[in-house]
């Protein structure tokens, strides 16, 4: 990964961009931030990705089963509980 320090002169939006292509780019500027420039994938392969793992998640009996058991649990606690849970005493 490049990285550039901006200066008084700031460069052309078109020169940023060449050289963030491939492995992307770090501009620092003058008061020490910095920014990443890079390039996003072209095609649809990032959403290629999803639909198999959507499609393998689906096909996971055991994922799906743990989905289930979780979504029947009721995710509330009262303070009473939590306390009693981790052994603490009640106020």
């Amino acid at each position: 990964m490049k990285t550039i320090e901006l200066t008084a002169a700031p460069p052309r939006t078109e020169d940023v961009l060449q050289l963030a292509e491939g492995d992307g780019l770090v501009v620092r500027t003058p008061n020490g931030k910095a920014f990443l420039i890079a390039e996003m994938d072209r095609g649809d392969e990032a959403e290629d990705d999803f639909a198999e793992e959507v499609a393998l998640a689906r096909g996971n009996r055991a994922l799906r089963e743990l989905l289930a058991d979780r979504s029947r649990e009721s995710g509330r606690y009262s303070l009473e509980q939590v306390r009693e849970k981790l052994g603490l005493r009640p106020l």
